[in-house]
């Protein structure tokens, strides 16, 4: 998907960003202060960076000065902090910052900011030319074409399921097919899985491991 850095001096929330962003199929790299950010900058060459404001050497606004004047800025940031003020967020989205999260992070402005980021990138990354909407036909074609195979046998076992049996091995049998038909669709992804389900990470992953379905099952199939 993206190479996404995050930059943030809390462990926690460092772990935290890796196994989301991960669970949406992106490479994450893992910076704890501004040196790191540097050398994984330059080795890396990122789509995207989360970049903390406060940090114990370099503090993220004085690193975004850093890269937008050495023309450094080649991709968008955004900046995060639970102690920032509004004159601070404004003075990183003058510097060049795309958006500004405050902390704690929620899951859903985290992906909305993220997605709203690559899509940035790749529009300015991708020159435009004059076989672009026909390669752009040919890949949603694509996707038509391939996806209902991949579904078909998990939503034809939901439509098939016993009704003869007993009730609560008829319920698992139901509840093992609807899993397995939303790891399909969402690619194996268990942030989407909860955000569908409405279940908890950790409840979602006691539960898949109950009825027996592999968590990895849409992963391997895309």
């Amino acid at each position: 998907m993206a190479n996404i850095l995050v930059v943030d001096d809390e462990h926690g929330i460092r772990d935290l960003l890796w196994e989301i962003l991960n669970d949406e199929g992106h490479a994450v790299e893992l910076a704890e202060n501004a040196a790191q950010a540097r050398a994984a900058r330059l080795r890396e060459r990122p789509d995207l960076v989360l970049l903390d404001i406060w940090m114990p050497d370099t503090d993220g606004v004085t690193l975004l000065k850093e890269w937008a004047s050495t023309g450094a800025l080649t991709m968008p940031v955004i900046m995060m902090s639970g102690h920032a003020t509004i004159d601070t967020a404004v003075e990183a989205t003058k510097i060049g910052a795309l958006a500004f999260l405050e902390k704690p992070v929620t899951l859903q402005k985290l992906l909305k900011a993220v997605e709203l980021g690559l899509m940035r990138n790749q529009r300015l990354s991708q020159p435009l030319f004059s076989g672009s909407q026909s390669t752009s036909a040919g890949h949603s074609a694509g996707l038509v074409a391939t996806t209902p195979p991949v579904l078909a046998p998990v939503r034809s076992a939901l439509q098939s399921f016993d009704l003869d049996l007993p009730l609560r091995e008829a319920r698992d049998a139901f509840e093992r097919g609807y899993f397995e038909y939303h790891l399909t669709k969402e690619a194996g992804s268990m942030t989407r899985m909860s955000e569908k389900t409405g279940l908890e990470r950790t409840h979602l992953y006691r539960k898949l491991k109950q009825l027996g379905v592999d968590a990895l099952r849409g992963k391997r199939s895309t």
